[in-house]
């Protein structure tokens, strides 16, 4: 029942984004970016030994070749948790640190034969904080699993079945607004599949820029 929910919440969501202008979505993106915060000049910021939590939001394409012929465009959710440090190096005047996280994706399809996709993923992420600590930059891979409102059976292109895995790779850097705020832009691209588990399996390769805004605790 929770699941039927939040399907029929992306699909609600879907309609209402598809019919926006592109330009009219990347301008809630900025919106939902311009959080006015205080940032605190010229200071060391204590390491970040604490848990995170972030909100990231962005707009994919559909890119590359060997996957549907068809356009997408999806404007992706993200609400990541991470962990604390697993291991952390001096390197390069700054620290090298190994961490975990885990995503939820809520992923409306503006363009394409489906209306979302919702998934759950895993990756590890090294990062490399300046002596400040102010400023990161980091990479990050990892998959997971999830569902989209499949179209293959109708639409030649479109995704074959219902459950599919997914992979991603995310790379960018962080400014650190104050004790308990940061921002951070990346690029992130996300592969979707069902690894011939149904006959129909054309795969979505999907790449674009991410805005994020996380918490520290």
């Amino acid at each position: 029942m929770v699941i039927g929910a939040v399907m029929c919440t992306l699909r609600g969501m879907a309609r209402i984004m598809k019919a926006w202008r592109l330009t009219g979505a990347l301008g809630l993106v900025a919106g939902l970016m311009a959080v006015r915060m205080q940032a605190v000049e010229d200071v060391t910021f204590t390491p970040n030994l604490r848990y995170e939590l972030d909100y990231t939001t962005g707009i994919f394409w559909k890119v590359g070749g060997g996957a549907t012929p068809l356009s997408y465009t999806l404007l992706p959710q993200i609400i990541t948790l991470k962990i604390p440090p697993i291991h952390e190096w001096p390197w390069a005047g700054g620290t090298l640190v190994m961490r975990s996280r885990f995503s939820l994706l809520l992923e409306p399809i503006l363009h394409g034969p489906e209306d979302y996709f919702a998934g759950l993923v895993a990756a590890g992420e090294l990062e490399w904080r300046d002596p400040t600590q102010r400023f990161t930059a980091f990479f990050a891979s990892g998959g997971g699993f999830g569902w989209l409102d499949s179209k293959g059976y109708q639409i030649r292109g479109a995704q074959g079945q219902d459950f599919n895995l997914t992979w991603l790779i995310h790379s960018g850097v962080r400014y650190r607004l104050n004790e308990q705020w940061q921002t951070s832009l990346g690029l992130y691209f996300q592969h979707i599949s069902n690894k011939g588990l149904n006959k129909v399996n054309p795969g979505l390769n999907a790449l674009g820029p991410t805005l994020s805004l996380s918490r520290l605790f």
